[in-house]
């Protein structure tokens, strides 16, 4: 599990279904021509993260060697100019479409690993390069 420079970089976690909701919300209440940034106020560093799959991951799909999966964590040399932190001031969407995230970062996340776990033929097919044969 790769992980840029020392793991501070900070970035704002959204939950797919509410990102989903949100441009629903631009769509159907929002006004022609403004502009709407959807955030998830949910700041966490890349290693906060890496650990929280790493635990989910110790919980659900114990590894074999019965080794937590945060030994995967591997430091990398970070990209030339690579942003500190991406933050989205999401108050717009709040105040004017009366939006807001429903999932918290760990109950988002949660939902993640557990949508993959429960997908591995698609992941699989994803990774082979399979689901291309397949789309056309």
């Amino acid at each position: 599990l790769p992980i840029y420079g020392d793991g501070a970089n900070v970035r704002d976690w959204l939950y797919v279904e509410d990102h989903c909701r949100a441009i629903r919300a631009v769509l159907e209440r929002g006004s022609v021509g403004e502009v709407y940034n959807i955030g998830g106020c949910n700041e966490k560093t890349n290693l906060e993260v890496g650990n929280t799959l790493c635990r989910l991951l110790d919980e659900k799909k114990p590894r074999k060697t019965g080794k937590s999966y945060d030994t995967l964590i591997a430091f990398v040399a970070d990209r030339l100019g690579h942003d500190q932190r991406y933050a989205i001031d999401a108050r717009k969407m709040a105040i004017e479409l009366d939006w807001q995230p429903r999932e918290t970062f760990e109950s988002g996340i949660a939902k993640t690993v557990d949508w993959y776990l429960a997908h591995t033929d698609w992941l699989a097919a994803v990774k082979s390069g399979q689901y291309r044969e397949n789309s056309l």
